[in-house]
């Protein structure tokens, strides 16, 4: 068997300003990632043998008692087993999270948008679960779609950024009032000031799209203090003569 390893180098393109705001996307466990348009990534929009969140759980659970078997059993025929189911489930979620990135930055170039994503960093440390929720809280790959995004995005010339998590279910997009009477139930959402309703993740992405706009705006704010700065100094000198007199 021969393998060929080629190197390539892609040209990175500048960044296009966001003139249509933000696609929103909100990562969780029971929905993977909802975005702005209301879209529920995986399912229909993504091809292949993943039918939605529903299945990848489904999977996820079945591996896990399959190791769980399996460990418990011990024999050598059962260790070969294990050898050979090693990393099958990172695969997996590492294909999904994948297709959801490439989804998400192809409508953001299709529609001259950026993409907005919580910055979910440091949650399995900050997020109190039941001891029955644990696995799976810290099972997910949250930052490896963040990170698949990231370097689509780039690759794409499109906008990324992260923002604060930080109440984007409990907040109202439009009224901005925050309140935890606002989730009546774990996917409903009820603004108690307004009365907007939807699908609570859907809300959630709709907020991270609101931030990543505000976001966008404070990251390429001009410097206009008229303040002297070492670094414009040393950018505004012309590079040294290196030729002799």
């Amino acid at each position: 068997m021969w393998l060929l390893q080629v190197a390539v180098t892609l040209p990175k393109p500048a960044v296009r300003e966001p003139v249509n705001g933000f696609l929103g996307v909100d990562q969780g466990v029971a929905n993977l990632a909802v975005t702005r348009d209301g879209a529920v990534v995986p399912g229909p929009a993504l091809p292949g043998p993943i039918h939605g969140n529903g299945h990848v759980r489904s999977l996820r659970e079945r591996r896990h008692r399959q190791r769980r078997r399996l460990q418990k059993k011990g024999t050598p025929s059962a260790r070969r087993v294990l050898r050979r189911l090693s990393g099958g489930e990172h695969r997996m979620m590492a294909d999904v999270n994948h297709q959801i990135s490439k989804h998400v930055v192809r409508e953001a170039e299709r529609t001259g948008r950026g993409v907005a994503l919580e910055d979910l960093r440091g949650i399995r440390g900050r997020v109190r679960a039941h001891r029955l929720q644990r696995r799976t809280l810290h099972g997910w790959a949250f930052a490896q779609l963040i990170a698949f995004t990231r370097y689509k995005a780039a690759r794409a010339g499109v906008a990324f950024l992260l923002v604060d998590p930080a109440f984007t279910s409990q907040a109202c997009p439009d009224c901005g009032c925050v309140s935890k009477a606002n989730r009546p139930a774990r996917g409903r959402f009820v603004c108690t000031g307004c009365g907007l309703a939807g699908h609570a993740d859907h809300i959630a992405a709709c907020n991270v799209a609101v931030r990543g706009v505000a976001g966008w705006a404070v990251v390429n704010q001009p410097h206009a203090t008229g303040l002297p700065s070492a670094r414009r100094d040393r950018e505004s000198k012309p590079p040294a003569s290196t030729g002799g007199s």
